[in-house]
């Protein structure tokens, strides 16, 4: 683990591996509810980091980081959020050559799995999700699309994402859904947040999402 200042009043931890730093993001935010963490404004992780912005103190704190044990532990509890989803994508066939099961097995094996929100970037709305596993890593398109629809569900290394806006995108698509990522007239905007469990349920060829 390094922790590096960044500018007069931020810190970047930095990880070996995204368990370690959801781990070390559930912590934080433990420590921050509990009130022994100190007044930090923001806590943003990334796939191997987590940047805790608005530090007043950031040499004090940095020093207390280095002596902290956080252990990975079993995704506990938090939030769930169910997502329909017709299993419908374009890259359906790849995705199952990959993951070695019939085409039609690609939503029992997606759907079983819990999903986790690890963290979120890319476009407003667009959170990464870990649950299926190195098993079931696919690699990016060799050449990404110019416009994925907005709602599209797609994999690529061992996460899942969904695309809240029509945008260009290399992730492979296995499906779509209608639930809406971002909407600026719901509080908070975003529906997926770091730490929030997602569970896909499929639906019926040709059933409204």
């Amino acid at each position: 683990m390094r922790v590096l200042t960044v500018g007069e009043d931020a810190l970047l931890i930095d990880l070996a591996t995204p368990e370690e730093a959801q781990a070390w993001h559930a912590e934080l935010l433990r420590r921050r509810g509990e009130g022994s963490l100190g007044a930090v404004r923001e806590i943003v992780p990334g796939e191997r980091t987590v940047l805790l912005y608005g530090v007043p103190d950031a040499p004090a704190l940095r020093g207390e980081l280095h002596g902290w044990s956080v252990t990975v532990r079993a995704a506990g509890g938090g939030p769930l959020v169910e997502i329909p989803v017709r299993y419908d994508g374009p890259d359906l066939a790849v995705v199952a050559e990959r993951w070695g099961v019939a085409e039609e097995d690609v939503a029992g094996v997606h759907s079983r799995a819990e999903h986790r929100v690890a963290f979120c970037g890319f476009a407003p709305g667009f959170a990464y999700m870990t649950g299926l596993g190195a098993r079931y890593g696919v690699p990016r398109r060799a050449e990404p699309r110019t416009s994925v629809p907005a709602g599209s569900v797609a994999v690529a290394g061992h996460y899942t994402g969904i695309y809240p806006r029509s945008s260009p995108g290399g992730w492979q698509l296995i499906g779509t859904t209608a639930v809406r990522l971002w909407d600026l007239e719901r509080e908070p905007a975003a529906l997926l947040a770091p730490g929030t469990r997602v569970r896909f349920v499929p639906l019926p060829a040709g059933g409204g999402a």
